[in-house]
């Protein structure tokens, strides 16, 4: 369950979810986080503090009274340590402070599902590898091949090749690559999307004036796909 008064970030939270394979319901104020907690039992509870009726850290306050276990991963904007202190003393399991970054909030969720025993049966190592062709992104060791070739990726060329991979074929706008790149609640100039878009094309395109695999889609955005497929689509 996600509880997330700014109905934007709470969109972009769900759909990472649903991405992982998670069934999500979404509320935007501390009461129904109460009552929605109390009626469906979720395997994990993503928490923002900050919210009208009741506030996050006294949603925390009233579970652990409940003496109910569901993991707590709570979001804020308040970074400092008196804050995270408050927050993980009335019982949250983890602390993530805005802006974040979708992918450490995911890897997140997934060590507390794990730690907790909750959420289904852990995903296999292999699992978690993305494939598209011979272009294969590994989350756990950071590590990004072609044909068996590492590929040395900085930071930001990683986070938006592994947010590519994951859904092969999906046109990503630049300002969702943003969100990859930066996290919620920040703003950078789009002209970062493309210049890691030109330097990964320098990386893993044989010829990268004209692209295969990670291509433009005019007037929206990028996609990556299997250069493979597409010749046997082409020749069938």
């Amino acid at each position: 369950m996600v509880a997330e008064d700014d109905e934007k970030q709470a969109e972009l939270v769900r759909r990472y979810l649903e991405r992982e394979g998670h069934s999500v319901t979404v509320v935007a104020d501390g009461r129904a986080a109460l009552d929605r907690v109390r009626e469906c039992e979720p395997d994990l509870l993503v928490l923002d503090v900050m919210m009208p009726r009741t506030d996050g850290l006294d949603v925390v306050r009233v579970l652990r009274g409940e003496a109910r276990e569901l993991p707590v991963l709570m979001l804020t904007a308040r970074s400092t340590e008196d804050d995270l202190l408050l927050g993980l003393d009335l019982g949250a399991d983890d602390y993530m402070t805005k802006p974040y970054s979708p992918r450490e909030l995911m890897a997140r969720v997934r060590t507390l599902l794990r730690r907790t025993g909750r959420g289904g049966t852990p995903v296999a190592d292999d699992d978690r590898v993305l494939s598209v062709g011979t272009l294969r992104v590994d989350g756990d060791r950071h590590e990004v091949t072609v044909d068996g070739s590492p590929v040395e990726c900085t930071p930001g060329e990683f986070r938006i090749i592994a947010a590519l991979a994951a859904a092969p074929d999906r046109v990503f706008t630049r300002p969702q690559l943003l969100q990859e790149l930066h996290g919620f609640g920040r703003y950078v100039s789009e002209r970062t999307v493309d210049m890691h878009v030109m330097n990964l094309r320098r990386k893993i395109e044989p010829a990268p004036r004209t692209p295969a695999r990670l291509l433009t889609v005019f007037g929206v955005g990028y996609k990556l796909t299997d250069p493979a497929k597409d010749a046997r689509h082409a020749t069938s």
